[in-house]
């Protein structure tokens, strides 16, 4: 792989950032309508019921961390679509980028844009709610780090139908992430799923980061077998999800990428 192609992959999508206001909405106008709304949520729960002063720390760490996957996978799904409404994929590719490029490039400007609007969230959770969503210490890099590749693959996962079926499935970038957001225990805990809720929600490795979470937040532990079995799961299923993207993006360029324009 050619580090100069993946920078170049890495500068096309910050110059489309700088420029677009979608972009900047995705960043930070809609992660802050969600802390709003959560965490003055949470805080009328507070004045109901005395015993649930912890509520808005469980929440809004719930919610950062959600973000985290979120981003993840809009990142990689929307970077495609830009090329579809733009009508570049063809041009894209007729270079000699390779697909590995691309995809590198476009794994380095969501860190990038992830840790953007991390920052900002911390911050104004801070700011609005007096509430440290960092209380868990350093266990929130390597869970972080977890549930950014839970959402990579949600977005190759999308990628892969957006490039075989075009313009059909787009919905797809959106609307993935959500099938997934109920069977996490974001906001709550697994045992309040119904029995076969709770099966599915155990073959995720999203489950098992939120139950970390909270777990350091009541205990103060660091859960060493769900961080274990979360990483597991990711490499299986990022794996996957990579080695599908590339089969339909292959099959897809012998049907002439041009289709999908």
């Amino acid at each position: 792989m050619s580090l100069q192609r993946i920078y170049g992959v890495f500068l096309r999508y910050l110059y489309a950032m700088k420029k677009g206001l979608m972009q900047l909405s995705d960043l930070f106008y809609w992660p802050l309508v969600d802390i709003l709304l959560w965490g003055l949520t949470s805080i009328w729960v507070t004045t109901q019921d005395p015993e649930t002063q912890n509520l808005p720390l469980f929440l809004m760490t719930g919610l950062i961390f959600w973000q985290v996957s979120w981003r993840g996978s809009v990142d990689i799904s929307v970077s495609l679509l830009q090329e579809l409404w733009q009508r570049n994929l063809v041009n894209l590719f007729s270079t000699p980028l390779k697909i590995s490029e691309w995809i590198t490039g476009i794994l380095v400007i969501s860190i990038f844009k992830l840790l953007l609007t991390l920052i900002f969230s911390i911050i104004v959770v801070y700011l609005l709610y007096a509430l440290n969503v960092l209380s868990i210490g350093w266990a929130f890099i390597p869970f972080a780090g977890s549930l950014l590749i839970f959402g990579w693959t949600i977005g190759f996962l999308a990628s892969s139908a957006i490039v075989y079926w075009g313009h059909r499935v787009e919905m797809f970038a959106w609307m993935i992430g959500g099938l997934f957001a109920p069977f996490s225990a974001v906001f709550y805990p697994v045992s309040v799923l119904p029995e076969w809720a709770q099966l599915i929600s155990w073959c995720l490795p999203t489950t098992y980061i939120f139950e970390g979470m909270r777990s350091i937040l009541e205990t103060q532990e660091f859960p060493l077998n769900y961080f274990a079995i979360s990483l597991g799961l990711n490499a299986l299923f990022l794996s996957g999800a990579i080695i599908l993207f590339k089969w339909t993006f292959e099959k897809s360029r012998q049907k002439g990428l041009g289709r999908l324009e």
